[in-house]
């Protein structure tokens, strides 16, 4: 018996990508690969003004939620909370009636500039990265997703001189294909600090 494919839905948001060198060329990589539906927040809504009914059915539409996003300040880029604070309405997303969004599994697919040693409670950023996303895996359990551990790269600034971008383009497409085809061992990627640590064990045949 086929399983039936799921759906993905990449939510991209970068509000200077002139100057991106990891997140853009692996939104253009996304946007090649079959099952995902791929939406630059920036270039959709220059003037913020968001569809919420537009966006809503896009959700709807979709077994997996993913935002793309560089991380800002330790958080998302404006956008993209513009977009949490519009469309995860209440009798939407959560609230009595708010089921819309339940038992899809939500990810981000992050950069950060530092190193994977800053983001530690001894580094100089005193948290963890996935610490710090905790009110979007919050989101993802007030709403009735599944939060799995964020797919990162760290000291982003240097990954392209250091050849790490094209190894990194590879594995997200592991990943996408395994959550197309949920062979992806959710329970498992649920706990990690990031979902890029172990993906041979991660992706069952």
């Amino acid at each position: 018996m086929v399983e039936a494919i799921r759906k993905i839905l990449v939510l991209y948001a970068h509000p200077s990508q002139e100057r991106s060198e990891i997140n853009k060329p692996l939104f253009k990589a996304t946007q090649h690969h079959e099952n995902v539906t791929t939406v630059d927040l920036y270039a959709e809504y220059p003037t913020f003004r968001i569809n919420i009914d537009k966006e809503q059915r896009r959700l709807i539409e979709h077994d997996v939620i993913v935002f793309m996003f560089p991380l800002y300040w330790y958080s998302t880029p404006a956008i993209l909370k513009e977009w949490q604070d519009l469309v995860l309405e209440y009798n939407f997303a959560y609230g009595a009636d708010g089921n819309a969004l339940k038992g899809k599994t939500f990810l981000c697919a992050i950069s950060a500039g530092g190193s994977e040693s800053a983001y530690q409670h001894d580094g100089y950023n005193s948290f963890t990265l996935r610490e710090l996303l905790s009110p979007l895996e919050q989101t993802a359990c007030l709403t009735g997703m599944t939060y799995l551990a964020p797919f990162a790269l760290f000291c982003a600034r240097s990954a392209f001189e250091e050849n790490r971008l094209q190894s990194h383009i590879e594995d997200w497409q592991k990943v996408l294909t395994a959550l197309a085809n949920d062979t992806l061992d959710i329970a498992q990627a649920s706990t990690l600090p990031k979902l890029n640590e172990n993906l041979s064990t991660l992706i069952k045949d």
